[in-house]
């Protein structure tokens, strides 16, 4: 995205103890979306979809050397208008401190699926689909991030305080991501959900490695509650294949795997495509699920198409 306007700031000297009033800079982004989707065995009165958005980051070098970040988003999805927003203080050789206020990821549902598509995962398009993510919560939660403690090692530390409603008790989550094999990426994060009474304790694993134009993927993920009926398993695969610059494509398997008895196996499969042309860009994908969320007598498809706009 091209950066439409700079400013200068004076920022919050006497809200920051580390520093002084400082001069920043401010940007403006924005992005917009037109889509239609669709089902096989599902009824969809109006198939076409628009989003939009506008983001404002704007920050400054502390005197203690430290830079600030603060990003705010402005969704017209949302129904007041506001969406993701945080503040990113990035602390050099320790560390970077990121509070989200909205719209933030803990290490577990960062990696919820990490194979490579060029569009949507194997079971994004179909409605009702199992969830594949059971981490904690992405609203009003703390994550720090280390890449400098081991070369091409990343580790990753989430916090969500408990709110004493939806946040029973506060969820700590723990992730790491290996990049010291040229063409190799190794993540993984656990951590246990205790934004119910009933405690959920997710592991999840996965693996890319690109080679030339192609990337390979596989995915693991692990959740195991207390009520043994909700305790479930999902493995994937992915590759993806750049035709050139400009056009990727890509293909993906999926399967849940339920503890409870009473339900199949959920299986998925899905092609992809995206191409761009500088701000603008096509994308798709076609999806066949079977068993949706462990249904046996529940099979269906589902597309999407999407062109978007960034500036």
């Amino acid at each position: 995205m091209n950066k439409l306007k700079k400013v200068g700031l004076t920022a919050l000297g006497s809200a920051l103890v580390a520093s002084s009033a400082y001069a920043g800079t401010m940007a403006v982004t924005g992005s917009a979306a037109i889509g239609f989707y669709g089902e096989e065995k599902a009824v969809n009165a109006n198939g076409w979809t628009m989003t939009d958005s506008v983001s404002f980051s704007g920050g400054g070098e502390m005197d203690n050397g430290w830079n600030v970040t603060v990003n705010q988003q402005f969704d017209g999805s949302e129904t007041n208008g506001g969406d993701d927003r945080s503040i990113v203080i990035d602390m050099g050789d320790s560390g970077t401190l990121t509070f989200d206020g909205h719209g933030g990821s803990m290490p577990v549902n960062a990696i919820d699926d990490k194979m490579p598509s060029a569009n949507e995962e194997t079971w994004g398009v179909v409605s009702g689909t199992a969830t594949v993510g059971e981490g904690s919560g992405n609203n009003d939660m703390f994550l720090y991030s280390n890449s400098s403690m081991m070369d091409n090692l990343t580790i990753n530390l989430g916090y969500v305080p408990s709110d004493g409603t939806n946040e029973v008790e506060g969820s700590v989550e723990y992730g790491l991501t290996y990049t010291g094999i040229d063409g190799l990426t190794v993540g993984a994060a656990t951590g246990d959900n205790q934004a119910a009474s009933v405690e959920v304790e997710n592991t999840h694993l996965y693996a890319t490695y690109a080679m030339d134009a192609f990337t390979f993927g596989i995915q693991r993920n692990q959740s195991d509650s207390d009520t043994a009926a909700n305790s479930k398993e999902y493995s994937a695969f992915g590759v993806s294949y750049a035709v050139n610059e400009d056009l990727s494509i890509s293909y993906g398997q999926s399967t849940m795997d339920f503890d409870n008895a009473s339900k199949e196996d959920q299986d998925a499969s899905a092609v992809s495509f995206s191409y761009t042309m500088g701000s603008i860009s096509v994308s798709g994908t076609h999806a066949n699920v079977d068993n949706v969320n462990g249904t046996s007598t529940s099979d269906n498809s589902g597309y999407e198409l999407n062109l978007s706009f960034a500036f």
